[in-house]
């Protein structure tokens, strides 16, 4: 039986979570109905908008999250600070910008781009599942294809692809998120990967095609990441020279 007083269950619910909450989930954990629960997110978003709230609502990688607003930042950042949270190396960062922007993407052409190997840095982001493989390139090889993840969305603040900015808007966008996201120094990095992107593509057209992905054979993906993650003993990547 649905609670009686359905949108402070629903920011209760929001309040408790750290990761973003799918509509069906809060229906589902809320025994009401999906569209009475959207219903509930829209008025608790306008709530808090009209009053200034130091939280806002928003729908992030595919679910419904509360965070903290643009103008408060500084005063979180100071609380957050020192405190452990996931860092990517720049060659990390480096290799996820050129994904989220080309993707279907295979490893030669990520390694066209920067120039090193990406063998151990693959193996990273797909460890922590920023990245996962989409499938095979039906191209001669059939190299395997890499895209990024829910988990992806979630550390930028995205609600899906579509939102991912075009370079000189990146700036900004990130400005606006929770600062422990992202700070200055991977901002610069991975504004600087997708703005060399045009000039590369221009300059190596013919090395980049259009992938037709063939999906992986069912339960052949586990052994396919375990198989991507074994090259991190041949080098290790030396990063972006």
């Amino acid at each position: 039986m649905a609670p009686n007083r359905l949108q402070p269950a629903i920011e209760a619910l929001l309040f408790s979570s750290d990761q973003p909450l799918p509509l069906t989930l809060l229906a589902e954990s809320l025994d009401a109905p999906e569209a009475l629960v959207e219903a509930g997110l829209r008025s608790l978003g306008e709530e808090y908008a009209a009053r200034g709230a130091g939280v806002e609502l928003r729908e992030i990688a595919g679910g419904w999250m509360l965070v903290t607003t643009a103008e408060h930042n500084e005063w979180v950042a100071r609380l957050l600070r020192g405190k452990k949270k996931m860092r990517l190396s720049r060659a990390a960062l480096e290799t996820l910008a050129i994904i989220a922007y080309k993707q279907p993407v295979t490893k030669a052409e990520v390694e066209a781009i920067r120039g090193v190997d990406s063998s151990a840095v693959l193996a990273t982001l797909l460890e922590r599942s920023l990245v996962t493989i989409r499938g095979r390139s039906k191209v001669v090889g059939r190299p395997l294809l890499y895209g990024t993840t829910a988990e992806f969305l979630d550390y930028f603040g995205l609600r899906d692809l579509t939102e991912l900015p075009r370079p000189e808007e990146l700036r900004a966008l990130v400005a606006a998120r929770e600062p422990e996201q992202l700070d200055m120094m991977e901002l610069e990095v991975v504004s600087q990967v997708a703005s060399d992107l045009a000039a590369n593509e221009a300059t190596h057209l013919h090395d980049f095609v259009t992938h037709e992905i063939e999906p992986l054979e069912a339960g052949a993906e586990e052994e396919e990441e375990a198989a991507a993650e074994t090259i991190v003993d041949e080098a290790p990547d030396p990063g972006r020279t």
